[in-house]
């Protein structure tokens, strides 16, 4: 038996991220940007020239946590601050990160990947993500 999935192309993911970057300097905000597929694999990245280096892990573990999970990371966040032992559990996790700037990318109601980034303040590098998926008329909810 097999199943069919969606998978988000190697070409959106750039266009999705030279979005984010549009965005960005349009802003005058230094960024990383990370897209990957479901399974949390990178398949596009870029940064603005004067990023912080810790920057770069920092979106491409948003990506992929909001891929694997399909949720957007401050979401996830919110869930694991709520009890104790989920925030403890969490940072045992490697790669898994709670913080704003990560949404899941969904196409026809499937979740096709993730995008992560990071660089600028939360509620900005939120902002580069939503314009990328605005861009490419994409959702981050089914």
């Amino acid at each position: 038996m097999f199943v069919e999935r969606r998978e988000i192309s190697a070409k959106t993911a750039l266009t999705l991220a030279m979005a984010a970057i549009e965005h960005a300097k349009a802003g005058d905000w230094d960024i990383t940007v990370a897209v990957c597929d479901r399974s949390g694999g990178l398949l596009a990245f870029l940064r603005t020239d004067n990023v912080v280096l810790p920057a770069v892990e920092f979106a491409i573990d948003k990506a992929y946590t909001a891929a694997t999970l399909q949720s957007h990371t401050q979401s996830f966040g919110e869930r694991m601050a709520s009890h104790p032992t989920l925030s403890l559990g969490v940072g045992t996790r490697t790669r898994l990160l709670t913080w704003a700037g990560g949404l899941p990318i969904y196409d026809g109601g499937a979740c096709v990947g993730g995008i992560g980034v990071s660089g600028a303040k939360d509620h900005e590098d939120l902002a580069c993500a939503r314009a990328a998926l605005n861009a490419a008329g994409l959702k981050d909810a089914p």
